[in-house]
């Protein structure tokens, strides 16, 4: 197989998978979730919370993962740099979930008018609003990281 057929097949592959990730990205952004931390005491609220935080994980694993694919195609290297981003990603989405069932079982925690906490709920509360912006800075991350690499390596090629 020579060089220029060799780049049109990858040119294919990366258009099949920009498709990809132009549909998940979509989905991603109808879900318009927020890792804003609210001072609600409401169980549903909670049990809410950790159904869309589990629903956007999972669709965000999926786009970062087609994401490190597509890069893969590219520049292996950098594609195992993003990988290792992806699962500092799972990694925190899941201790941040982790978190919110317990301030599901005992909403109380989270409200600042609760002058009576323990340093347990303290803690939570801390840890929370510490993971929670851990996520949104380590996301903010990723997104920047594929935007300038997709800038460099990946246009030149689908145009």
């Amino acid at each position: 197989m020579d060089m220029s057929q060799d780049s049109e097949e990858t040119k294919i592959r990366l258009q099949e998978q920009s498709k990809k990730l132009t549909e998940l990205g979509s989905i991603l952004a109808k879900n318009q979730f927020t890792y804003k931390i609210e001072e609600k005491i409401s169980k549903e609220y909670w049990q809410k919370r950790i159904k869309d935080l589990t629903k956007y994980n999972e669709i965000s694993l999926t786009y970062y993962s087609q994401v490190q694919k597509m890069m893969n195609l590219i520049n292996i290297e950098e594609a195992q740099m993003f990988l290792l981003q992806t699962s500092k990603f799972h990694q925190l989405g899941t201790e941040l979930i982790k978190l919110m069932h317990q301030i599901e079982e005992n909403p109380s925690i989270i409200s600042s008018k609760d002058k009576q906490q323990s340093q347990w709920s303290k803690k939570i509360k801390e840890n929370i609003l510490e993971i929670s912006s851990k996520c949104l800075e380590n996301e903010k991350n990723m997104n920047l990281n594929f935007r300038k690499f997709y800038d460099k390596e990946i246009k030149t090629i689908l145009e």
